[in-house]
């Protein structure tokens, strides 16, 4: 089976429309599938709901989708790097699901074994658990959380093999090897492409039974999302 797409447009087609349920791999600007994004934002769909620890910043990542007013939710812990963001939410116009950031990770983990629940303390006694089951556990409360199984995940790695197998870079991983699990449809955007058997087993940090389509994009941007510099000493 061939994994490999031309581009980004090529990889999307026939994957995703209007109304979809998508997970988008990274940590704010770190190991965000930068292309697919663009690519995403092309193809014009909306009324998403996207799955994301951060919803980019103005101008770059998801914010360019939230610019295009392509997203109408976001599933997400942190949001506080993009004014379009805020300016939606606060006129109304998006619709945001704050989940801590350890639930968020657990929630993709779940979905993507297959788990449709599960419970734990985090958000017990807090708006997070408005409305979800509650139970009691060896004299502790938990809340119910239900598992996330996006029927498109979007995904950034290092390096894959022509198979699908991943090696993720550094702190880049974050995110993306539980998008990929979770979704019914793994695309992942890549910087480097080996053949099958150049990568080593215990260097393989996804199997590549998860993704479905493999995008080569050897230079991206890599945008710095905060540049910070200490001051030389005298």
């Amino acid at each position: 089976m061939n994994k490999l797409f031309p581009s980004a447009a090529a990889a999307l087609q026939g994957v995703v429309r209007d109304g979809q349920l998508l997970a988008v791999g990274g940590f704010g600007l770190c190991g965000i599938p930068e292309t697919l994004i663009d690519a995403l934002r092309d193809t014009g769909v909306k009324n998403l709901t996207v799955i994301s620890n951060n919803a980019g910043v103005d101008g770059f990542g998801l914010g360019r989708l939230l610019e295009t007013r392509q997203i109408k939710k976001m599933i997400s812990s942190y949001v506080g790097e993009n004014k379009e963001f805020e300016r939606q939410f606060l006129a109304g116009e998006l619709e945001l699901e704050f989940t801590p950031q350890g639930t968020l990770a657990e929630k993709l983990r779940a979905g993507g074994a297959g788990i449709p629940a599960f419970f734990t303390k985090t958000g017990v006694g807090t708006i997070v658990a408005e409305g979800k089951e509650l139970r009691e556990f060896d004299g502790e409360t938990y809340v119910m959380e239900r598992a996330l199984v996006p029927e498109v995940a979007l995904v950034k790695a290092h390096v894959a093999d022509k198979s699908g197998n991943l090696r993720f870079r550094l702190t880049a991983r974050n995110f993306n090897p539980a998008a990929a699990m979770a979704g019914k449809i793994c695309i992942v955007e890549v910087e480097h492409l080996v053949d099958v058997g150049e990568l080593l087993p215990d260097d393989v940090h996804l199997p590549g039974i998860y993704v479905h389509r493999i995008v080569v994009n050897p230079h991206p941007e890599k945008r710095i999302e905060k540049r910070t510099l200490s001051e030389k000493a005298g």
